[in-house]
């Protein structure tokens, strides 16, 4: 499979080539396995979480009675995916959670829309709302209650940017996605592909207007 380099898709690449090597033959995934990536990516799962996952199921079917059987699906893994999110989830809810300062990149955000709202006048007021919100979030933040806030404030964002962007550039966004996911079109659920392609317009979208995205965990 030729390699692909958007964002959006490298984490669907990097599951199931992981799956692959560790079944140890060519055996690509099927449709709903496309779609249970696809829900550990809206869900948030980190990609190092979903690997640990995979490690850890292959390594108990090691052990057990039918490791002589091939793993026939992602599916397998699902329970030892879900168990590493629980750690993952218990070690930011106590903070422990390694490289992740909630105070400290939620001011990394809110500068970069103070500056960004000096730059593009048609949005603003906007963008200084939403630097003069992060700011106050920066000093009591708490980070496993944070993302959905973010998430819902980047969803209000991109309907303002798409309204302040020029039709020629979004077009040529849908061009540059098209070629992107040209590998995967025959592969993936029509579902899936979509999710994808609304994933990248808001990547190339915050990208054009020079933005972070609203994440702690895209920083």
């Amino acid at each position: 499979m030729a390699a692909v380099s958007a964002p959006e898709t490298a984490y669907y690449q990097a599951v199931e080539e992981y799956f692959v090597s560790q079944r140890g033959d060519p055996l690509f995934v099927s449709n709903a396995d496309w779609v249970l990536i696809h829900e550990w990516r809206t869900e948030g799962v980190p990609l190092r979480v979903v690997l640990r996952g995979i490690a850890d199921a292959f390594e108990s079917h090691a052990h057990s009675w039918s490791r002589a059987k091939k793993v026939g699906s992602l599916a397998y893994c699902k329970s030892e995916v879900e168990r590493a999110r629980e750690r993952w989830q218990r070690a930011l809810a106590l903070g422990e959670e390694e490289h992740l300062d909630p105070s400290t990149q939620l001011a990394t955000l809110a500068d970069a829309f103070r500056q960004a709202a000096a730059r593009a006048a048609s949005c603003a007021p906007l963008l200084a709302g939403i630097a003069a919100e992060l700011r106050e979030l920066a000093t009591t933040p708490k980070a496993a209650s944070l993302e959905a806030r973010l998430q819902q404030r980047e969803r209000e964002l991109v309907a303002a940017l798409v309204a302040a962007a020029d039709p020629a550039l979004l077009a040529s966004h849908e061009a540059a996605i098209e070629r992107d996911l040209a590998p995967y079109a025959q592969r993936m659920p029509a579902n899936v592909l979509d999710q994808i392609r609304a994933e990248s317009r808001t990547r190339r979208l915050f990208e054009s207007f020079e933005l972070p995205r609203l994440s702690l965990f895209a920083l």
